[in-house]
């Protein structure tokens, strides 16, 4: 899910905060989730071997006040464990993890835009291309380090910004912060998160980037970028499919107004969208923070040699998890003629539909340099806290060591269009 998500996920963009009159909140509000035992929660993910004990209480409660939003709502009952879980595949997360989200919160982070026909194809596309094995290589390892912008990450898999993450977790961004470090890889902070930008920064050592929704008021967008800058956060990512709401129709039947706050903006002066987005607002990035800059959204190849010609360091191929305009292609199927008109310049990131180490292989023999994960990483966060998200993390990355193992790639940067049958 992409950011809004997220995976994205926000709602206070499109919508105003809930009332206590409103009567979605009733359903969205009855889940006591933290009552529901891990256990209980996984019966698709659990071997037979013991539930691994959960965190002494101590030190959970001492993560949890360091990384819990400084407001919120009481009454929303995100889970709080935060324990070992042990994962068969990332697809069964979303059944244990419902059970655990409330349930306006789950179908916020779980749905997307009109006939949700995009969040499907994003899936479906992998299955269209298959690997072609180099077997007979005599390699013993297959070395996933890479390095994007300057930052050496222990896998080419990244956490795609997604605000919100204190729907799926008490802890919110500071747990996934704390489990992308934990997993040696790249946070990427959402503008519309839970938590402030500090706060996220405070919860880990780990590389960290910022996610930007580019507010109207370029006073208001100043501070917000000189404030990541400051926070440490290591490059900048603006989101550009979102200048306007979509039709998330699962959050009209639930009727869900999130009852949190957004961590980087006060009651008195909330976030207001710029709607006109252009190519002055990736000028204004750079020239305020000096950072790299990233767009995030691209789906075609001439927005991908636009994206070159004015600078920017990297591209995201993304469709915003199916979240924002349904009926675009799948982000894998947009990636191949995205790859031929970079020409290998910068680097290019996919978020959508990945959910295998195959998938993340695919990417990279596609000519993508790393993948963005969403929805399963707040499903992780929400069984184990960061716990939960590290665990996602290295599953992952675990499925694409078998991968290259067996297709016989030593590295990432060995994984070409050789290893492909199937043009996308």
């Amino acid at each position: 899910m992409n950011s809004k998500t997220s995976p994205s996920a926000n709602s206070s963009r499109n919508h105003p905060a809930n009332s206590p009159a409103d009567p979605g909140r009733r359903d969205f509000l009855s889940a006591t989730a933290a009552a529901v035992t891990l256990s209980g929660a996984l019966p698709a993910l659990a071997s037979a071997s013991p539930v691994p004990a959960p965190v002494p209480p101590a030190e959970a409660s001492a993560i949890q006040a360091q990384s819990a939003p400084t407001t919120g709502n009481a009454a929303y009952a995100a889970p709080t464990e935060i324990r070992t879980i042990e994962i068969i595949n990332l697809r069964e997360m979303e059944g244990a993890a419902q059970k655990l989200i409330p349930s306006g919160g789950f179908g916020f982070i779980s749905s997307a835009a009109g006939d949700e026909w995009t969040k499907r194809e994003n899936e479906a596309s992998f299955k269209r291309v298959t690997i072609a094995p180099h077997y007979l290589s005599g390699n013993l390892e297959a070395d996933r380090s890479t390095t994007l912008l300057g930052t050496k990450i222990s896998m080419p898999i990244i956490v795609s910004p997604m605000a919100g993450h204190g729907l799926a977790h008490a802890s919110a961004e500071a747990g996934t912060a704390k489990g992308a470090a934990e997993a040696g890889t790249i946070f990427v902070a959402a503008t519309l998160g839970n938590l402030t930008l500090e706060e996220t920064s405070k919860a880990s050592a780990g590389p960290k980037w910022f996610q930007i929704y580019m507010p109207a008021d370029r006073g208001i967008a100043r501070e917000l970028l000189q404030r990541a800058r400051d926070a440490g956060y290591l490059a900048m990512m603006l989101t550009i499919d979102d200048v306007v709401g979509s039709n998330r129709e699962t959050d009209a039947r639930n009727h869900f107004r999130t009852p949190l706050p957004t961590g980087n903006f006060s009651v008195n002066a909330p976030y207001a969208a710029k709607h006109n987005l252009g190519w002055d607002d990736v000028e204004f990035i750079g020239s305020v923070t000096g950072r790299p800059v990233l767009l995030k959204g691209v789906l075609s190849p001439e927005m991908a040699a636009d994206a070159v010609k004015h600078g920017c360091a990297g591209i995201q191929v993304s469709n915003h998890g199916g979240r924002q305009l349904d009926d675009v292609p799948g982000s894998f199927t947009a990636l191949p003629r995205i790859v031929d008109a970079v020409r290998g310049r910068i680097p290019i990131l996919l978020d959508g539909g990945v959910r295998r180490g195959q998938d993340v292989f695919k990417v990279l023999a596609m000519g993508g340099q790393a993948v963005a994960l969403g929805r399963p990483v707040l499903y992780g966060l929400a069984l184990g806290g960061w716990k939960g998200v590290d665990a996602v993390l290295k599953h992952l990355d675990t499925e694409l060591e078998m991968t290259m193992r067996l297709a016989g790639a030593k590295s990432v940067a060995e994984i070409s269009r050789s290893y492909l049958t199937t043009p996308a």
